[in-house]
C-alpha cells in the first residue's frame, strides 16, 4: 500500500525538457483542440489542455516542426495531459526541435512561473490520487523557470515566494 505523502519513483525513460510549442490535439470523436506543449522528450510530453480526455485513450498531437504523433493519454490532471509517443522521435528530430528552442523567451519563462504557481495551489487542495502529479509539475516548472532565467542572465526569483 502507497504511504499518500510518497512520491511515486520516476517512470519517464528519458528526461524531458522545457519548451513552449503551440499544437493541437485530437481524439477520434472530437474537433481539434489548441494545447501548449509545455515539456518534452523522444519518448512524450506534457501540455496545458482546455479539454478533458481519458486516461489511455490515443489521441493526435500536431505540433509544428515534427510529424503528427499518435499518443497515448498517460495521465490528466488539473489541465494538464500527459502523453506517450506511440513511436519515439528519432534523437535528430529532436534534437533540431530542441535547436529551434534554444532559449526559452522572457515570456516563457513568466508562464512557467504561472503554471508552477497554479500547481501548486492545485496541489494543496488535490486529493491523494492527484497531488503528486501536480507536485511534479510545479517543481519541474519552478526549476525550468530558474533555469532559463540563469541563462537570459537574469536574477533567480524563488517561485515560493510571496506564497
Amino acid at each position: 500500500m502507497a504511504v499518500p505523502d510518497q512520491v511515486p519513483a520516476e517512470r519517464r525513460r528519458s528526461n524531458r525538457t522545457a519548451l513552449s510549442l503551440t499544437a493541437t490535439l485530437r481524439d477520434g470523436t472530437r474537433s481539434r483542440a489548441k494545447v501548449r506543449v509545455i515539456d518534452m522528450s523522444t519518448h512524450g510530453c506534457r501540455v496545458e489542455c482546455p479539454s478533458s480526455v481519458a486516461d489511455d485513450s490515443w489521441v493526435w498531437l500536431s505540433v509544428g516542426g515534427i510529424e503528427t504523433q499518435y499518443c497515448r493519454v498517460a495521465w490528466h490532471c488539473g489541465g494538464f495531459v500527459g502523453l506517450e509517443f506511440n513511436t519515439p522521435l528519432p534523437e535528430a528530430v529532436f534534437d533540431r526541435l530542441l535547436a529551434d528552442q534554444a532559449k526559452l523567451p522572457e515570456t516563457t519563462i513568466t508562464e512557467l512561473r504561472e503554471i508552477a504557481s497554479r500547481t501548486h495551489r492545485l496541489a494543496r487542495q488535490a486529493g491523494d490520487a492527484d497531488i503528486a502529479i501536480l507536485a511534479d509539475l510545479s517543481r519541474k516548472c519552478a526549476v525550468d523557470a530558474v533555469v532559463e532565467g540563469l541563462r537570459l542572465g537574469r536574477p533567480a526569483k524563488d517561485p515560493s515566494a510571496g506564497k
